[in-house]
């Protein structure tokens, strides 16, 4: 489990399907029993004493209305497509469930930045433009070869890195049934590799929870 602040108070706490029910548990017993609403986000779960959590549905998990049912579309296996891009890599995977069982990872050499002036940092420049799409080009053939042929199967489609090497690779107009299934969720992740790919399948199918409390949140 891991946590981290939010926007505008409280703070982000991911968590394992798995622990998603002990973890309701743990919130009740700190807040008591909370009220439980069906929000377009997932639930929403209102405590006596003020706190909240919003339990947002993982990406590809059916909508639920009471936290048991929650808990087993979360914990229910899918299969999810994996798309991450930054601008010398890309990573394509398929996981069902927890296991990672299409993979391939593509990587480019991409001009860093220069300090030069003039006409040499121009063509440093036109020299990493060039290179950089060349490499979304092929992480573009690499979705359409690996994923597009499976769309029909995929609940969703969860993305990583840097978002605008994958708005470029999903604004190819083959990719318009995957970029259907693009989940609002971006994996903040390093260059992408086999290993990266294979602990991005963890971000993907984890519940997010905004929790709120209160005593806690208040300023000092």
């Amino acid at each position: 489990m891991s946590s981290r602040p939010a926007a505008g108070g409280g703070r982000w706490v991911e968590i394992d399907p798995a622990r998603t029910a002990r973890w309701v548990e743990g919130f009740a017993s700190r807040h008591g029993r909370p009220g439980v609403n069906s929000e377009p986000y997932g639930l929403l779960l209102a405590a006596p004493d003020g706190a909240t959590a919003e339990l947002h549905t993982p990406p590809g998990a059916s909508p639920a209305a009471d936290v048991p049912g929650f808990v087993a579309a979360a914990t229910a296996p899918r299969r999810l497509g994996l798309l991450l891009a930054r601008k010398g890599g890309v990573a394509v995977g398929i996981a069902e469930g927890a296991d990672l069982v299409v993979s391939k990872v593509d990587t480019r050499y991409v001009q860093g930045r220069t300090a030069a002036g003039g006409w040499s940092q121009q063509r440093f420049a036109r020299r990493r433009d060039n290179q950089t799409k060349a490499a979304l080009g092929d992480a573009t053939e690499l979705a359409v070869r690996l994923l597009l042929p499976q769309v029909s199967s995929l609940a969703a489609l969860v993305c990583g890195g840097d978002r605008r090497a994958v708005d470029t690779v999903l604004a190819d107009r083959r990719l318009a049934p995957l970029a259907e299934l693009r989940a609002d969720r971006l994996l903040d992740v390093p260059e992408p590799r086999h290993a990266v790919l294979v602990d991005a399948i963890t971000g993907a199918r984890a519940v997010h929870v905004l929790v709120r409390e209160p005593d806690r949140d208040a300023p000092r």
